[in-house]
């Protein structure tokens, strides 16, 4: 991971739950938090602008740098499990791999094991939907021995 990447403090976290996604304003409300952490994310891991689209369902190039500019309105329910499920990878990646490097070549690099078919991990996750992300969620908490 590039050397000027930063920790990610749970405390920047956006605090919702499932019910919460319903809710047009508390998703509004946690939308602008999540596209910031969603980026920080992908910083770490050098993502391209289209890798990033591609996690968050394809959105347009319009719509990215606008959200990376800080202009954010809320976010669909889909959106906001995209980026959960992205954290979901990070936290799980920092719990398997004692270096961030490590991680980073494991996710970027081909994986004979299912679900991944020869792909990388980082591939599934973006040339799939968000049941690929949460393929490479299950993956990792599985690798660490969750259910």
């Amino acid at each position: 991971m590039p050397p000027h990447a930063a920790a990610l403090p749970a405390s920047e976290a956006p605090a919702f739950t499932a019910a919460d996604l319903r809710d047009p304003e508390a998703r509004r409300r946690v939308s602008a938090p999540a596209v910031r952490l969603f980026l920080r994310v992908c910083d770490l891991w050098d993502l391209k602008v289209d890798e990033r689209r591609a996690m968050l369902g394809g959105i347009s190039r319009q719509t990215y740098h606008n959200w990376k500019a800080g202009q954010v309105g809320a976010l669909t329910r889909d959106q906001l499990e995209r980026i959960s499920l992205t954290l979901g990878v990070l936290k799980g990646l920092r719990l398997v791999f004692a270096e961030d490097a490590h991680a980073l070549r494991w996710l970027k690099s081909e994986n004979a094991d299912a679900p991944f078919a020869g792909r990388s991990p980082l591939a599934h996750m973006t040339e799939g939907g968000l049941s690929e992300l949460a393929d490479v969620r299950r993956y990792l908490d599985a690798w660490r021995g969750v259910k």
